[in-house]
């Protein structure tokens, strides 16, 4: 069993690509994705440069393989079917980007989200649909997916192209957002490099059995993040599809922006559920059977931390996600 253990380096972009390459070395890892466009910014990956530039991108895969490190991923998390003209087309040319890059660079695995479109031709936003038991929201699914269908056909020959493959992470909010929705998707396109990042904690906290959904989709599975997720008691009256989020100010310090004008919310005070670090909600006994299922299906399988637990700091919480996750892999 050799699945490659990293993280992802967004919740480093504070420091130079190589000090994050030195705090992930210090936490006992050897895979790297970092981010190349979508709903964040790239700072550790200068894309316009390394599109153009053969040694540039010699430099930039020797500051992985000088430390023993492998870059495993691209992430361009966004949405590239959102009808906001500032979001949707930028998304999309950077996920088109990434999978260029991603091919010069010889890396395989370019993760995204699947996106999700407004609800008819002419929408301002884009409308997710959470139970269509109404049909006017079946005639909204039934649009959407016909955008998707479009757009990632065309996604994937461009993969096909370039011999990478597109994993998406399942995301609420998106088109895709379980194994179910993914599997649409790939039999809608014929899809032959598109297939999922198998990111547990949204499968989590949508009460979902992860073990069940890696062996549903098997060999769509092509590259996973290890991030966990906690049910709180709160959820007896808030249930998961909680909307009590409140706005930003755009005068905010260290607001996220998610597109022109737009930002990341702020969390309700008692959440029904929250993001935790890797061993915080599920034991490590959970993550052994995570890694031996994703191994079962490629045991050569990259699995990179995503930190987002609020209640440690960025180095804290990486490395107690660190420290389990490697505990993990040792009980195989």
């Amino acid at each position: 069993m050799a699945l490659k253990l990293g993280a992802y380096t967004a919740c480093l972009h504070d420091r130079s690509l190589a000090a994050a390459l030195d705090v992930l070395q210090d936490d006992g890892l050897t895979s790297v994705e970092v981010n190349t466009g979508g709903f964040i910014p790239s700072p550790h990956c200068h894309v316009d440069l390394l599109l153009v530039s053969e040694q540039a991108r010699a430099d930039y895969l020797g500051e992985f393989s000088s430390r023993g490190m492998d870059l495993t991923g691209l992430n361009c998390n966004g949405n590239p079917l959102n009808p906001l003209p500032g979001v949707g087309p930028k998304h999309a040319d950077d996920l088109r980007r990434t999978i260029e890059l991603a091919g010069l660079l010889g890396i395989k695995n370019v993760v995204a989200m699947s996106g999700t479109p407004g609800s008819d031709p002419d929408a301002k936003y884009p409308s997710w649909v959470v139970n269509p038991w109404d049909g006017v929201y079946m005639d909204v699914l039934d649009y959407q997916w016909e955008l998707a269908a479009a757009f990632w056909t065309d996604i994937d020959a461009l993969a096909r192209a370039h011999d990478v493959r597109v994993a998406i992470e399942m995301h609420p909010h998106n088109l895709v957002f379980s194994p179910v929705t993914l599997k649409k998707l790939v039999e809608l396109t014929g899809a032959t490099n598109v297939g999922a990042e198998m990111d547990p904690s949204h499968l989590m906290w949508q009460g979902m059995d992860v073990v069940a959904c890696i062996r549903e989709l098997g060999p769509l599975v092509f590259h996973a993040a290890a991030k966990d997720a906690m049910i709180a008691s709160e959820v007896d009256i808030r249930g998961v599809l909680d909307t009590s989020f409140g706005h930003v100010p755009a005068d905010a310090p260290d607001k996220v922006s998610t597109g022109i004008g737009f930002w990341c919310t702020a969390w309700p005070d008692n959440p029904a559920w929250r993001f935790v670090a890797v061993g915080v909600g599920h034991d490590v006994d959970y993550w052994t059977d995570f890694l031996r299922a994703l191994a079962e299906i490629d045991p050569d399988m990259a699995v990179n931390i995503e930190h987002e637990d609020a209640a440690y700091s960025r180095l804290e919480g990486l490395a107690i996600a660190a420290e389990n996750l490697r505990a993990a892999a040792e009980k195989l």
